[in-house]
């Protein structure tokens, strides 16, 4: 389940973060704010569920540490409930033979000492058969790990004195085999692939990086356009109206309010920009000076998201107005 929130929280904050930019490319402000909100709120929600599964982790490791010392407490008491009970049953009957009358004789001591000779000697005597049995198998286990011994350095280098010795040599006769430990590759060559493969994945993945933020540096780049060469432009619009009241006096107010609301969205403020009323809803403005492709963008994005409750604008066509037609 947690996995299936993080998959829907990252498609979720990567679909905001690129409405987020084409809304600003748009110069749409309503819409990127409200895109911006909604991909700062997937990420405190991932944040949140990042820390929550952290917690959860951490908190599950301390009831099990917590379970194994009680484990570990009740196993050691159980153990040293178990040392003591021999302990406090053989209290009562240790030296039980003190406690007797004195009158009468014992001959404890004098057994213990005896049988303690006794015991010495025959010690003795296994001691000295067993040291004299194992040197022969001392003698073999030695033989045997002869061949793991590291060679002496002071020994002269048979290659070097019998050439014929050379092919029994491991790298005597310039061969692939090593003859010395500073011939042999050095430890980790393994990992050289690995970092390679880390190394490229990293360039890779700056160079993407670095991509992205140059094309997006261009296209929301500033730049001096040319003039616009026709004498005017028309934009064709619709309004849309939610609720009871939709009349034509209604719409035709809606329209106003949003087009004179954005006449000054453009570099150059509209001076004259007139708008009529065609019917059904469609108005038609006209703008003189014609616009520019930014300034052009720039309005449109103005228009279509107004922020005139219950109304939304639609901007149906754009055309240039030649210097002979009169569009009023």
């Amino acid at each position: 389940m947690r996995k299936i929130a993080y998959v829907f929280g990252a498609l979720a904050a990567a679909g905001a973060g690129t409405y987020l930019i084409v809304y600003l490319y748009r110069w749409q402000w309503q819409r990127a704010m409200i895109c911006g909100v909604l991909l700062l709120i997937i990420e405190v929600m991932l944040f949140g569920l990042v820390t929550l599964g952290r917690l959860n982790r951490i908190e599950e490791r301390l009831r099990d540490s917590d379970r194994r010392q009680r484990e570990l407490d009740a196993r050691q008491e159980d153990v040293l409930t178990r040392l003591r009970e021999p302990a406090l049953a053989r209290e009562e009957t240790r030296f039980r033979w003190l406690e007797d009358p004195a009158d009468r004789s014992y001959v404890f001591v004098p057994v213990l000492m005896v049988a303690g000779v006794v015991l010495s000697g025959l010690a003795w005597v296994v001691q000295r058969v067993a040291s004299s049995t194992a040197k022969p198998a001392e003698r073999r286990l030695a033989g045997r790990l002869a061949i793991l011994a590291a060679p002496d350095p002071s020994a002269p280098d048979p290659s070097t004195s019998d050439p014929s010795a050379r092919d029994r040599v491991p790298g005597g006769d310039g061969s692939s085999a090593p003859g010395d430990l500073d011939d042999l590759p050095p430890l980790g060559t393994g990992s050289g692939h690995r970092t390679a493969r880390m190394t490229t994945a990293t360039v890779l993945s700056v160079g993407l990086v670095a991509a992205l933020v140059m094309g997006l540096a261009d296209l929301t780049q500033t730049r001096a356009e040319e003039d616009n060469e026709h004498e005017a432009t028309s934009v064709l619009v619709q309004v849309d109206l939610r609720g009871t009241d939709v009349s034509a006096a209604r719409k035709a107010l809606a329209a106003r309010q949003i087009w004179e609301g954005c006449r000054d969205s453009t570099s150059v403020p509209l001076r004259h920009a007139p708008l009529g009323d065609l019917g059904k809803g469609m108005f038609a403005g006209v703008v003189r000076p014609a616009l520019t492709d930014h300034d052009l963008m720039r309005l449109r994005g103005c228009l279509e998201d107004a922020t005139l409750e219950r109304a939304h604008l639609t901007v149906v066509a754009v055309n240039d107005v030649e210097s002979g037609d009169d569009s009023r």
